[in-house]
């Protein structure tokens, strides 16, 4: 006998919209949350941008979830009124040498289907932005901002609203696989064996060692999950940009930028800094780093205008050096395991993607056994 139709690993952004989709679909849901609250980890330590889908290889998952989970992004921030904005994101050419790149990137963008992007000259990025020092730039129009932790509440009441439970302080410990279920071990208070017809792993920062606990799940299939930290400095006083403003692209990262919160105040950030172990303490020696790269765009930033603000921790599954790789949603057609998703290295754009990750994974659960 079934405890539930599927357990969620994980009660962040992806798998709190996860758990949604799956309850609106008629399964009943349990989400497995190790901590006391949603979204305690890389789900509300991010810039909370909803990105347009411009930088991600062509017939990517990050690009075709990215441009449908923003879609699907805007309607529902409206219907659930959840705060946000469609602010536009201008991606700023500092030297001669970056305008080709900009050329590639709009490009790119069109081919993943962004077709409201478009390239701007000097003069023309300086009526938008008088502060900026660029030699030209890219528009893109539908770039916006959101309140992130509203967003988690909404997609929670949905979930629950349609039967879905979220267990808190209660950590997943192991899986083992039975003849059409899979056996579940939780801790927490009491430990606990749930069965479950469906388990999907969102674990994030700790989806790889959740999968490493799931018996009969190949090792070779579970790539290392490395943490990349990025600090994020705030604006002392109000910045003097209306968008958000980007440098040129970075291998690990889209550089260090500027957003705006609901609330008009600017951050800026994250840097890429690789550690071995969680750690949310914001390295203040990192501030000559981003007055230098803020500068190239902004070179009227104050000495003293950056205060700590706070760091979020970026699950990656490729190291320094590499180019980032796509997300990983590896149902049965990866491992040969009926009912099982693993969800390995969703960063960004996983909180624009959101919606459209939950769509794809419960596609990977095999379809006829759902619908």
């Amino acid at each position: 006998m079934m405890d539930t139709d599927v357990i969620v690993v994980g009660a962040g952004v992806v798998g709190l919209a996860v758990a949604r989709e799956c309850a609106i679909h008629g399964l009943s849901v349990i989400v497995l949350e190790q901590a006391s609250h949603i979204g305690s980890e890389t789900s509300s330590r991010n810039s909370e941008v909803i990105h347009s889908g411009i930088y991600y290889p062509t017939g990517s998952l990050k690009a075709r979830l990215c441009i449908e989970g923003r879609r699907l992004l805007y309607p529902y921030l409206d219907s659930h009124n959840v705060p946000h904005r469609q602010i536009g994101k201008l991606i700023v050419a500092t030297d001669e040498g970056e305008l080709e790149g900009l050329g590639r990137l709009l490009r790119q963008g069109e081919i993943n289907g962004c077709d409201d992007l478009r390239i701007i000259e000097g003069p023309a990025v300086r009526r938008l932005e008088p502060m900026l020092a660029s030699v030209g730039g890219m528009l893109s129009p539908c770039t916006g901002i959101l309140d992130s932790h509203s967003y988690m509440l909404a997609l929670q009441g949905d979930a629950e609203d349609h039967g879905a439970a979220i267990a808190f302080q209660t950590p997943f410990l192991s899986a083992r696989v039975g003849n059409g279920y899979f056996a579940v071990r939780t801790g927490g208070r009491e430990l606990a064996e749930l069965r479950t017809r469906f388990l999907i792993n969102a674990g994030a920062l700790h989806a790889s060692c959740i999968a490493r606990a799931i018996e009969g799940l190949d090792p070779s299939l579970v790539p290392e999950t490395l943490y990349a930290k990025g600090n994020y400095f705030r604006l002392a006083g109000r910045a003097p940009f209306s968008r958000l403003i980007y440098p040129a692209p970075q291998t690990h990262g889209l550089g260090i930028h500027l957003t705006l919160d609901m609330a008009g105040s600017a951050r800026f950030g994250p840097d890429v800094q690789w550690i071995e172990k969680i750690d949310y303490k914001v390295d203040e020696t990192r501030i000559p780093l981003f007055q230098r790269a803020i500068r190239r765009y902004w070179p009227a930033l104050p000495d003293d205008a950056l205060v700590p603000g706070y760091s979020g921790i970026r699950p990656k599954i490729s190291g320094p050096g590499n180019s980032a790789p796509d997300f990983r949603i590896d149902g049965p057609e990866v491992h040969g395991l009926d009912g099982l998703v693993n969800l390995f290295g969703i960063e960004s754009p996983g909180l624009t993607s959101s919606l459209a990750i939950a769509t794809e994974t419960l596609r990977r659960l095999t379809g006829s056994a759902i619908h």
